[in-house]
């Protein structure tokens, strides 16, 4: 279960409600997040992006609401997001968490499990700091992984396979 809390706006950096919830129904299956909906409501009147960032930092607040209630799904429902890239093309893949890479290729298709090879794995993060894969290979992020890896949130694949 996810329980989204509406805080007020001097209450939203504050950990002491979610901790008390958190003590009280420990072991029961149970996930918060804690939210102001006043500046969830005035952040969305912002339409640049940058003033949004702006907006957000001032108030000391590092994720959006739409960020906080995402992560917290994936990880209550127990799900990892990995990305495959194209030439053209960027696309987003959800499996259970600890899947292993063969089973993620066949989240993309089927063919992919059956003949899997190897994935060519580097992280997200590393993709968008360094700005290519060149330059995440040239930092030593880039690896080969076998049957056995198990995908990691924010994982960019690329699968090897022959069927």
């Amino acid at each position: 279960m996810l329980i989204v809390l509406n805080v007020s706006e001097s209450d939203l950096n504050s950990n002491t409600l979610i901790e008390n919830m958190e003590k009280t129904f420990v072991g029961k299956g149970m996930f918060f997040v804690q939210v102001s909906c006043k500046i969830e409501k005035e952040l969305v009147e912002i339409e640049d992006v940058g003033e949004r960032k702006a907006f957000l930092e001032a108030l000391g607040v590092k994720r959006s609401t739409l960020e906080k209630v995402t992560q917290m799904s994936y990880t209550a429902l127990e799900r990892v997001s990995f990305f495959t890239v194209g030439d053209h093309e960027v696309r987003a893949w959800s499996v259970r968490a600890n899947a292993h890479a063969p089973h993620a290729g066949g989240v993309v298709h089927s063919d992919m499990e059956r003949g899997f090879i190897r994935a060519e794995q580097m992280h997200i993060d590393d993709l968008l700091k360094l700005g290519s894969e060149a330059k995440v290979k040239e930092e030593g992020k880039f690896f080969l992984k076998g049957k056995d890896y198990c995908v990691q949130d924010g994982d960019v694949l690329r699968f090897r396979f022959n069927v």
